[in-house]
């Protein structure tokens, strides 16, 4: 009866998310205490009920309950035990329920660490969160159950896909659940804003460590997806513009503005409309992106195979949220006041810039993604979107976007001397187009492509030295310890942290877009070939079995100068059900290279296809993922966001308008 309980607790979930989503809100409105209360008992049994939907699943998959269809269908006796339970989230049914966890998750962190929300704010956020349970519980149970039967039972389960049988895929879906949900938070707050018509600079200050978590998990979601396909799909990329990869990054790209716009609101009462308009956007592209990946409706190595009802329910789902919030904010925006001035050259000009270019990016990503679809539903004929077309694109915003963030920071807010930042900025540019000169010269590299790189890179990393030269020179009576760990500090220090995190991510791109050797060669064991000054020898390939898999294992020696460096043990494996052959690669990572060899076809007498390659600061490409993700985890620990301060920002009634509350 496991299966039975973990869909009664479902239903359970689903009425209190129906209670969540209307009393608090109501007592929100008419200033009922007993019913604003309700919001935060309710968030709590949603997560309990949930949880033990999600561990009745999980118990499923471990004792191969086939009577389970969902089991049945992506469960398999021989599957170790962390792919049992990595296949709960494995396919649809359960990536779904494993994402309503998770809602209910930052439900429970709202309503237990936001203490110091009004209690009006805080019933509306939550009503909000339970207006969108209500619709995922919904999808889950009508039309995605993961416990139906399956009648009769057989005696092996049909297998985990063979790509997901893999620990980054283990924990790269839940990571980037993580992100994709917890823009749920931002926009939660931005509508409750909206209905109570407090659009001051202490709702940025509540949204803006939520955010910033969700966008820290965003990332380290993509990160994750990266390094997956370049180990695990055996062609070298790291990424190739797929139309779910894109279904990711361009709320990663709305959340890194929303971020940035949050701070200036917070800081200078600016950008409100602008603010607001971007929460709405990150969770609405989240949306899409589930769209994309359950609809069916594009093809994609990550999506899951579904039927047209279901893309149809999200698609509903997707325009009452998008629809019904863009209602609101028409009807409360001409109510919200500018804010902060500022002056044409000033901080808030800078970043202001900077979103635009990130919007406008978004809106090219949205444009190739989509556009396959609109011309084959407009009748215009087949196009083909592909990596060339989003490589030119991005080529296109990104110069300027990395010159804008270099000089940002080194701008005053509100007004900014101009002489005074030609000043500061002349020496981080000198050194940054002689650095680019050098590389891009024949003495160099001779590709003016790395000269760009390492020039918008050391324009970085220079005006942030410059910056934080200053911040020392001003602050000289404290020790760097304290200074992180001061009120409003950590923020500079993230910031310093995640942009150093770009230029190390810009050199890794560049570098190993234009640099990476690949060749496809034929191979006898014993024989060597020479690449980049590496002697890569054939050592024959040998047939093993793994737990729910038959192998030919490869062995491939690498030496350099007569020295062995690495054994490399690329495989092609054959799995026990699904039986499409999957390659996995052997790698040896450092630092500045990567040497990567894929074992091909046999080609008859013991000879062999090899893929070599050689790829010069791969790394970097992640470890600028792991830098800025560090970054936004150091702003989110910013202590003035559990500061006491908030609690006087309490008020005892609800404004019953915008304006009433800014004459206040």
């Amino acid at each position: 009866m496991t299966p039975e309980l973990g869909q009664f607790a479902l239903v359970l979930a689903l009425c209190l998310a129906l209670v969540q989503a209307v009393f608090p809100l109501i007592g929100s409105i008419n200033r009922t205490p007993s019913w604003m209360a309700l919001a935060q008992p309710l968030a709590w049994g949603q997560f309990v009920f949930l949880s033990l939907s999600f561990a009745a699943l999980t118990y499923a998959f471990l004792t191969d309950d086939f009577s389970v269809l969902y089991v049945a269908q992506h469960g398999n006796t021989q599957l170790p035990i962390v792919y049992k339970i990595s296949a709960v989230w494995g396919a649809h049914e359960g990536s779904l329920l494993l994402w309503v966890l998770i809602l209910s998750g930052w439900m429970v962190a709202v309503a237990s660490l936001a203490r110091n929300l009004p209690p009006e704010m805080l019933a509306r956020v939550l009503a909000v969160m339970g207006m969108i349970s209500i619709g995922f519980l919904s999808f889950l149970l009508f039309t995605s159950n993961p416990f139906e039967r399956l009648f009769p039972i057989p005696m092996e389960g049909g297998e985990l896909n063979p790509l997901l049988q893999d620990f980054g895929l283990a924990i790269h879906p839940p990571m980037l659940y993580m992100g994709y949900v917890g823009l749920s938070v931002a926009f939660s707050f931005a509508i409750a804003a909206l209905i109570g018509g407090k659009m001051d600079t202490a709702w940025a200050r509540w949204s803006r460590p939520w955010t910033l978590i969700a966008w820290v998990f965003l990332t380290i979601g993509i990160t994750l997806g990266s390094w997956w396909a370049y180990y695990e799909l055996g062609w070298g990329g790291w990424w190739f513009w797929d139309p779910v990869e894109n279904a990711s990054f361009m709320p990663w790209l709305v959340a890194t503005a929303l971020v940035h716009s949050l701070a200036v609101t917070e800081k200078r009462g600016a950008f409100k409309r602008w603010t607001v308009l971007l929460a709405l956007m990150g969770f609405s592209l989240s949306l899409l992106g589930t769209f994309l990946v359950r609809s069916g409706v594009l093809t994609s190595v990550h999506a899951f195979a579904t039927d047209p009802a279901r893309g149809l329910f999200i698609l509903m789902f997707l325009c009452l949220v998008i629809g019904g919030s863009l209602v609101l904010y028409a009807w409360r925006a001409p109510s919200i006041t500018p804010g902060g001035g500022f002056n044409m050259l000033s901080r808030e000009t800078f970043l202001l810039g900077n979103n635009l270019l990130l919007i406008i990016t978004t809106a090219f990503v949205l444009l190739g993604t989509l556009a396959p679809l609109l011309y084959d539903a407009m009748g215009w004929g087949k196009i083909s979107v592909g990596f060339p077309w989003f490589t030119a694109m991005f080529v296109m915003f990104m110069p300027l976007m990395v010159v804008i963030m270099g000089a940002g920071p080194m701008t005053r807010w509100k007004n900014q001397d101009p002489k005074a930042l030609l000043r500061s900025l002349s020496l981080p540019f000198a050194i940054s187009v002689a650095a680019g000169l050098l590389v891009a010269m024949p003495f160099g590299t001779g590709s003016w492509s790395a000269g760009l790189a390492v020039g918008l890179s050391i324009w970085l990393l220079t005006t942030l030295l410059y910056g934080a030269r200053k911040r020392f020179q001003n602050r000289s009576g404290i020790s760097l310890i304290k200074d992180i760990a001061g009120r409003g500090s950590r923020s500079w220090y993230a910031m310093w942290i995640a942009h150093i995190g770009i230029a190390v991510f810009i050199i890794g791109v560049t570098f190993v877009t234009q640099f990476d050797i690949e060749k496809d060669i034929r191979m006898s064991p014993g024989q060597t070939y020479e690449m980049e000054g590496y002697t890569f020898r054939f050592d024959g390939v040998k047939a093993q079995t793994g737990p729910n898999y038959r192998t030919q294992f490869g062995t491939v020696r690498v030496f350099q100068d007569d020295r062995e460096i690495a054994v490399l043990n690329p495989e092609k494996r054959t799995y026990t059900v699904q039986t499409n052959p999957m390659t996995e690669a052997g790698i040896d990572a450092g630092f500045l290279r990567d040497i990567y060899v894929s074992l091909g076809e046999p080609l008859g007498g013991g000879d062999w296809a090899l893929r070599l390659y050689y790829k010069p600061f791969v790394r970097w490409i992640w470890l600028g993922g792991l830098l800025i993700s560090l970054g936004g985890l150091l702003a989110a620990s910013d202590p003035r966001y559990r500061s006491k301060v908030l609690a006087r920002l309490r008020k005892p009634a609800i404004q019953p308008t915008l304006a009433a509350e800014n004459h206040s």
